[in-house]
């Protein structure tokens, strides 16, 4: 299976919470309840390139948004946030926010699978609770080949308690010990090619971000010098993004998502220097909130992330025979660019927009929220 795959953090999503003083005083710096809008644009943005990338299939997107790395760190973060809380009550409530959503949105893929004469077999479970690669067809797999990114969150949402106490026994070390699997997966062992060789695989690339995540939320990276985080990071960048340059007539491409040594060196600098700077300097993006336009576009991305991911692809999929249909119209011959990969980038927004409406409230029951068509 193809590993040109992006995704967005999900059971981090929930609407923001507003508190007395109305729209903008819930922005302010250090209130209680207010979302940070650093993490929520740069969910946003990686929300907006992972459609970009599969309409246009840049290579060069990961080198210049690294989505995967940054959602995973800001994922991390959030987990060791919650872990102040007890573990399997943490759990438990990732677990209730990630699978409904994602049963909802399965409900349509496995009907239309089966519809399209796929069979399952006990593999099924795993469009239960994916702590797998769900199993299907060819005629779905535009659709359900990104769940990969939902089975990597799971395991570290289960795997979190345990790798915070670990990394909490010495934070600088554990976590750059943790770009260690990658490499030993890379040079040193043959990983087999199933679900467990993927989840291995993908575990190993996004581990270090994760944990840098923690090490934000702890206070371990404001404590480093800047000039060491600066080099540091620099070099895992350099590193990866010389051996995906370096490799690429053996990967075929340059495209960190086809590479995972590339991914995930490129992924820790990249993640680094973005969550560093937000250490360091206390950065919160509050001044979006002057946009009200732009500052509400975040607050419905970060409200339906789940969402968005879920439904992205199949937009862009029936955005497709859609477009087609244009064709038959004089007018939209003569006027639309219908051949343009950017005319259809806009035609799948559109059908994102409506699977928000019609599908997003589902993120409110799971969160145990009352349902709104948009947050």
């Amino acid at each position: 299976m193809s590993r040109r795959r992006q995704a967005v953090t999900t059971a981090e999503t929930a609407p923001e919470v507003r508190p007395r003083g109305g729209h903008r005083a819930g922005r302010q710096r250090g209130l209680p309840g207010a979302r940070d809008r650093y993490f929520d644009v740069l969910r946003a943005v990686a929300l907006v390139r992972v459609v970009a990338y599969h309409t246009f299939g840049w290579a060069w997107a990961g080198l210049v948004f690294p989505s995967m790395g940054v959602m995973f760190g800001l994922a991390g973060t959030l987990m060791a946030k919650s872990l102040e809380r007890p573990a399997p009550r943490v759990v438990r409530d990732r677990l209730r926010r990630l699978l409904p959503p994602f049963w909802f949105w399965g409900a349509f893929v496995v009907l239309a699978m089966l519809v399209h004469g796929w069979m399952p077999g006990w593999e099924i479970v795993y469009w239960i609770v994916p702590l797998g690669d769900p199993p299907g067809n060819a005629w779905g797999e535009q659709a359900w080949e990104i769940l990969w990114y939902l089975r990597t969150y799971l395991w570290f949402v289960l795997l979190s308690p345990l790798l915070l106490r670990i990394f909490r026994l010495a934070p600088v070390p554990v976590l750059v010990l943790s770009l260690a699997p990658v490499l030993v997966l890379n040079f040193l062992r043959d990983v087999p090619d199933n679900r467990f060789g993927s989840a291995l695989w993908d575990l190993a690339t996004y581990l270090f971000c994760w944990l840098l995540g923690f090490a934000h939320r702890d206070g371990v990276l404001r404590r480093l010098r800047p000039a060491a985080v600066v080099a540091a990071s620099l070099a895992a960048l350099a590193y990866g993004g010389w051996f995906a340059f370096a490799h690429r007539a053996e990967y075929g491409t340059y495209d960190l998502d086809e590479i995972p040594l590339a991914q995930a060196f490129w992924s820790a600098g990249f993640v680094t220097l973005l969550l560093y700077f937000k250490a360091a300097r206390g950065v919160d993006f509050a001044w979006s909130a002057r946009f009200r336009r732009l500052d509400r576009t975040v607050t419905i991305f970060n409200g339906r992330a789940v969402t968005i991911y879920l439904w992205h692809e199949i937009a862009l999929i029936l955005a497709v025979p859609l477009i087609d249909q244009f064709w038959k119209v004089p007018a939209f011959e003569a006027w639309l660019p219908l051949e343009s990969q950017w005319f259809l980038f806009a035609v799948g927004w559109v059908l994102i927009w409506l699977a928000i409406v019609l599908f997003g409230w589902v993120e409110d029951v799971a969160a145990r929220k009352r349902p709104r068509l948009l947050p």
